[in-house]
């Protein structure tokens, strides 16, 4: 069974309920006030050059007031492309990960620069870098916070058709950076990520924003 058709089978909720489920989380008189936080300080502890590590004073809402520190990241927008040649092939990119010390496979993607005007060129810029393609439409399927009980940043996902390779891959000066392409056919993602070849959240994200905005891709 296809992945759009597994996704599919799933109960679906209508668009008026996401909306009221979505308008609950800020009304006012809902019941939920207690569950907000005061952020009364917030001291960065480190600059790591992608993110900062934060140290927030904050406290609770409602009347057992409370005081406590928590530990935030800030980061930039990163971007994730999925990008799609003519004939239905993905073209992925397989790197080494050291938080988790093994080879992933992945979409290209990346932080958002200063110099870039927005996310979407920059995840034209990142799918130039990472893999020496460029293509011939770019479309926005959808955006995240990748993780919003530690980062306070968003992941913005892109659709990259009729996609061709023009040169090879670009990489920094610095020898950090080892990637090698895979065409993977689209088709095949389902079971992949079933598998746990796709293990990266941000990439199983980006192909259920595929499923959503562009179903037919995937029957």
């Amino acid at each position: 069974m296809s992945l759009h058709k597994q996704l599919s089978a799933m109960p679906k909720q209508t668009t008026s309920q996401a909306s009221a489920i979505c308008a609950g989380t800020d009304s006012a008189d809902d019941g939920s006030t207690w569950l907000y936080w005061e952020t009364i300080s917030k001291e960065i502890l480190a600059d790591c050059k992608i993110f900062s590590v934060n140290k927030v004073l904050a406290n609770s809402s409602g009347s057992a007031k409370k005081s406590s520190n928590f530990f935030t990241l800030n980061c930039g927008s990163w971007v994730n492309i999925i990008p799609l040649t003519e004939q239905r092939d993905v073209i992925m990119v397989e790197q080494y990960r050291h938080g988790i010390e093994e080879l992933t496979l992945e979409i290209p993607g990346g932080c958002v620069d200063i110099s870039d005007t927005d996310a979407g060129a920059a995840a034209m810029r990142e799918l130039k870098e990472e893999t020496g393609y460029e293509a011939q439409h770019f479309s926005f399927l959808g955006k995240n916070h990748p993780n919003p009980a530690l980062q306070d940043n968003l992941c913005y996902t892109y659709l990259a058709e009729g996609v061709r390779q023009v040169e090879a891959p670009q990489f920094d000066n610095s020898g950090t950076e080892k990637i090698n392409t895979r065409i993977v056919k689209l088709s095949d993602i389902g079971n992949l990520i079933r598998e746990g070849v796709i293990s990266h959240a941000l990439v199983i994200t980006a192909f259920h924003f595929l499923m959503l905005q562009r179903p037919e891709l995937l029957e």
